[in-house]
């Protein structure tokens, strides 16, 4: 499993319902662990003021992997949340840095859906606007931060971990589909500081157009293997604040290496922070 097709995993993270009242930040820390070992660690903020919102998403290797497979990524979505409580990209950047070299993709939107262009920026050369994408796959899209985000809203509402929205990511078009599976009652450990109901939803890539491979690769390969052991990619939500839209409290991939396990160690609503005794010091 490559460290180039966790970035939708750590990505992925459309239903009309009253806007939000909420103005104020989000933070959570996510440890992710595979087969016992401390993988990655991801952070996510969430904000929304006035109209707007930004959401951003860092995620970086640790330990013994860190210093094999050195890799941080950088996911970032601004935008306007609608009259309907939806979510609408502005602009998104995708950063992801593997063994120094930096790779910077920017996409920008119109408030109808229309696509405006995408612009590549490799290794610190100057930047590339990417020309003749067919609307095919670009036009009404949205970013996969912004397509979770709005199934993360709804969580928070009351409503059921589930939509559908159509994703460009720079050379393919995609549906993220989240299903809602029923309601867990999750204890703490020592990795994860959640206690409660979360809603349980699977996550699944459904390919609509683009660059797609005969084989499946990436997100796609990680999808399938979990389809052939009977467990699609899972995350479990909940929320932690009133009147914020629901966060991720764990996330489960299972691959033929093994099972991979994102666990919130860490929450900030900006009035309190809680912490995973088991967490590792930075």
């Amino acid at each position: 499993m490559s460290l180039k097709s966790l970035t939708p995993f750590l990505a992925m993270l459309a239903l009309t319902i009253p806007a939000p009242a909420w103005a104020g930040t989000q933070s959570a820390v996510y440890e992710v662990y595979a087969g016992g070992i401390h993988a990655l660690q991801a952070r996510l903020e969430i904000k929304t003021n006035k109209g707007r919102y930004d959401v951003v998403l860092e995620a970086k290797t640790r330990g013994f992997l860190g210093k094999m497979a050195p890799w941080e990524g950088i996911f970032e979505s601004h935008g306007w949340v609608e009259k309907d409580g939806t979510f609408k990209p502005e602009s998104h950047r995708s950063t992801a840095i593997w063994r120094g070299e930096k790779e910077i993709k920017d996409y920008r939107y119109a408030r109808n859906g229309h696509f405006l262009g995408l612009t590549e920026t490799l290794d610190g050369k100057a930047p590339e606007d990417k020309p003749n994408l067919s609307p095919e796959i670009t036009e009404n899209t949205t970013d996969a931060l912004s397509a979770a985000l709005n199934v993360l809203q709804a969580v928070g509402k009351g409503a059921e971990c589930s939509g559908t929205e159509e994703v460009f990511d720079g050379k393919r078009r995609f549906k993220q589909i989240f299903t809602h599976k029923g309601i867990t009652e999750l204890a703490p450990t020592k990795y994860n500081i959640f206690k409660g109901a979360a809603s349980e939803c699977m996550i699944e890539v459904e390919p609509v157009a683009g660059e797609w491979h005969k084989k499946p690769r990436g997100w796609m390969s990680i999808q399938e293997q979990g389809r052939l052991r009977g467990t699609m990619p899972t995350m479990w939500a909940s929320q932690l604040k009133g009147g914020d839209p629901a966060v991720p409290v764990k996330i489960r991939v299972s691959t033929s290496y093994g099972v991979l396990f994102m666990h919130l160690a860490e929450f900030s609503d900006g009035q309190r922070t809680v912490i995973a005794d088991g967490r590792e010091k930075e």
